[in-house]
């Protein structure tokens, strides 16, 4: 056999030899029992879960469209700071519902607007909730781990099917989809003078539960507690200052509680309360507005002295009253015997903190104190012009002597019931009387004696247009718009229409404006245009 064939055999041998080998080895080793690894855990606990659901930051909801829900959900934030309660302070418009089931807990501030509907920076959030409860796919249980409370900030003076709506529209919602309540809803009516107190009540209420780690449910919660800055510790900043002095700028009386010293002025009165009378002014309105340089003459009065009083003390020029009627506006006393008012309209400049009504319901001052008050009021307020540059004794002299009220200042000054013995009374006086009113009482146009000049504020051309803008109290508003430019042409004195412009909402109604004039046929119309000085 030659040697080449004999290698062959011996390498295919060899081969076929390893080959059994392995085999049988590896059918030894698979007949052997296996013995599990047991591996060291990675969590050295075995109760606590290896991927546990983070703890996400409570949160603060505000709806709000003139800033009241927006100031209380501010000092909200800064009591449970204050209490090391971490939240985070969130505008719904920013925020995405999509995302609301995964919340641990939520405070939601939500005001009403006009018709009972969700400011507009809320009206997302109230519509995925709303669209979310009805949806049949959705199911009960979508926020089900969710806790939530709910204060809501509303007026009974739109009537109560509409007070506080959205605030129950959110509380009902919330609990339709399975989450849980931590608190009753609370509500508040910015007209009865109370709405700090109810709140700071909710507050503490609010502390109290998530101090406690124990919610209505009877579980144990966990709440996130604060140990470094937030980015929102400007707002605390802000309000500490504000709180120092006692008192706080109008466009932020909404969200403040009466401090000592506002109570130390307002002596014997309780939410708006004197010996169980209602006032007009509360103490915390009355502080604000004494700090922005008014007068507050008894519970329902008011007298400021105005810029152009000043100018034209000083040499300077006066108001278009100057311009258009001769009006020395250095000797023109600008003033209101209501503080209150039958609309909120969107382009008020009190932010809709001044108490609101159909009807006179405060207690009532002697108009002859009225006069009297306001009058040594605005001589106090000239006085302090002295030594002003550009004052001279000639014009101070005279502007101790005023010759003009102008009955504009804020409010509805016509539903004061003793408006006819205030205004001839300021007439006895040689003092010649403007008064401005918004068109809501045609009865009280009717019943008013003469005066110098009568003024209809024409704020909208067309009843869609007006409720958006002035956001009347009555029902029957346009009907009463109307019937006082009825009222106006058969008044046998000097009228005015008074038009407030305001770009975007009612400029662009020529012709019907054109058509109203024929309507209370004015002797003058003057148009007024609204210029934002600030947010």
């Amino acid at each position: 056999m030659p040697t080449t064939t004999v290698t062959t055999h011996l390498t295919l041998l060899t081969i076929l030899s390893a080959a059994t080998l392995y085999c049988l080895y590896k059918s030894h080793s698979l007949r052997k029992p296996k013995h599990p690894k047991i591996k060291k855990p990675l969590n050295p606990n075995p109760n606590t879960p290896l991927n546990p659901k983070p703890t996400k930051t409570p949160k603060i909801f505000y709806i709000s469209e003139t800033n009241t829900s927006k100031n209380l959900a501010k000092h909200l934030y800064k009591i449970l700071k204050t209490n090391n309660l971490k939240f985070d302070l969130i505008n719904p418009e920013t925020y995405e519902p999509e995302d609301l089931h995964s919340e641990d807990l939520v405070l939601i501030i939500a005001s009403t607007w006009q018709d009972g509907l969700s400011p507009s920076n809320g009206v997302f959030l109230s519509n995925w909730l709303n669209e979310s409860v009805s949806d049949f796919r959705v199911g009960s249980l979508l926020l089900k781990g969710v806790k939530f409370g709910v204060f809501g900030v509303g007026s009974r003076s739109y009537g109560e099917e509409r007070f506080n709506k959205v605030g129950r529209g959110f509380s009902s919602g919330m609990k339709a989809l399975g989450a849980v309540e931590i608190l009753p809803i609370c509500e508040g009516d910015v007209d009865e003078g109370d709405l700090d107190e109810v709140f700071e009540k909710w507050c503490e209420d609010v502390v109290r539960v998530l101090k406690s780690g124990v919610l209505e449910n009877g579980e144990n919660e966990e709440v996130g507690y604060e140990e470094e800055g937030s980015e929102y510790e400007d707002y605390e900043s802000e309000e500490e200052e504000v709180e120092e002095e006692g008192i706080v700028d109008l466009e932020d009386i909404a969200g403040k509680a009466p401090t000592k010293k506002d109570l130390e002025k307002g002596a014997g009165m309780r939410n708006g309360k004197k010996n169980g009378v209602k006032e007009m002014v509360t103490p915390v309105i009355r502080a604000s507005l004494t700090k922005q340089g008014y007068k507050i003459i008894g519970s329902h009065s008011g007298v400021k002295i105005c810029r152009w009083t000043k100018s034209q003390l000083r040499g300077r020029g006066g108001c278009y009253k100057h311009s258009f009627y001769g009006i020395e506006s250095h000797r023109c006393m600008e003033a209101t015997p209501s503080l209150a008012c039958a609309n909120k309209c969107v382009f008020c400049w009190r932010h809709h903190t001044n108490p609101v009504g159909k009807s006179w319901q405060w207690q009532m001052d002697d108009p002859l104190m009225i006069v009297n008050s306001a009058l040594d009021q605005h001589k106090k307020m000239i006085k302090q012009m002295k030594g002003v540059p550009g004052v001279t004794a000639e014009r101070l002299s005279e502007g101790l002597s005023p010759r003009h009220c102008a009955l504009s200042l804020v409010g509805e000054p016509i539903m004061y019931p003793e408006i006819n013995t205030l205004v001839d009374e300021l007439h006895q006086r040689r003092i010649s009387t403007f008064l401005v009113t918004n068109a809501q009482f045609p009865e009280k146009i009717i019943s008013l004696k003469p005066i110098t000049q009568l003024y209809v504020s024409v704020d909208a051309a067309n009843k869609d247009s007006m409720k958006a803008i002035d956001r009347p109290l009555f029902g029957d508003f346009w009907e009463r718009f109307v019937d006082s430019l009825k009222a106006l042409k058969d008044k046998q004195q000097r009228t005015v229409y008074r038009l407030t412009l305001v770009k975007g909402w009612n400029t662009e109604e020529v012709d019907a404006y054109s058509r109203l004039f024929s309507i209370g046929n004015p002797d003058f119309v003057e148009i007024k245009g609204v210029t934002y000085c600030g947010t």
